[in-house]
């Protein structure tokens, strides 16, 4: 089976350490070749909460883009995400790109139109994969970040993951 390449955007605003490792771990279990970028501190944007932790993974997995999905919200749900009585979000993972696959599936927009419109994605991403090309800009992420007039103040943060430091230079 031919693997795919995925990007996946987290974020966390409950216990934010906490549930990024382990939203982390339970990726590290269905993706290879994983890589993560740092890890940004920003404001909520479109729900009244506090802060958010949020980073870019890229990975390749066998899973087709559904399966992907799926196992997302469960990973998602593991954390508490689905919970009746939460107060936050205590781990969002979207799939921001997978392969250079541009429509809607199955109600699953790519690439996510988030990418474009949200610091928190887009400048993490164009720092992990600065040569990426974005399927529907025709622009890579680096150029695309140069290029953004987004209003979000994003505060780098120390982070470590299995002792890997997710802290930006």
């Amino acid at each position: 089976m031919s693997l795919s390449t995925v990007y996946l955007g987290l974020g966390s605003n409950i216990e934010r350490e906490r549930h990024l490792c382990a939203g982390l771990d339970a990726l590290a279990g269905i993706l290879s070749d994983m890589q993560c970028s740092a890890v940004f501190e920003s404001q909520a944007v479109g729900i009244k909460s506090g802060p958010f932790y949020n980073l870019v993974v890229r990975g390749r997995t066998e899973l087709p883009l559904l399966e992907l999905d799926r196992r997302l919200k469960f990973i998602e749900a593991d954390n508490g995400r689905y919970a009746p009585d939460r107060k936050g979000l205590p781990l969002d993972i979207d799939v921001l790109m997978f392969d250079d696959l541009c429509g809607t599936f199955d109600g699953l927009v790519l690439p996510r139109a988030e990418i474009l419109k949200n610091a928190f994605v887009l400048w993490p991403l164009s720092l992990l994969a600065p040569e990426l090309m974005h399927p529907g800009e025709g622009k890579s992420m680096g150029q695309l970040w140069r290029e953004a007039r987004i209003e979000q103040v994003l505060a780098p943060v120390p982070f470590e993951w299995r002792g890997l430091q997710l802290t930006p230079a």
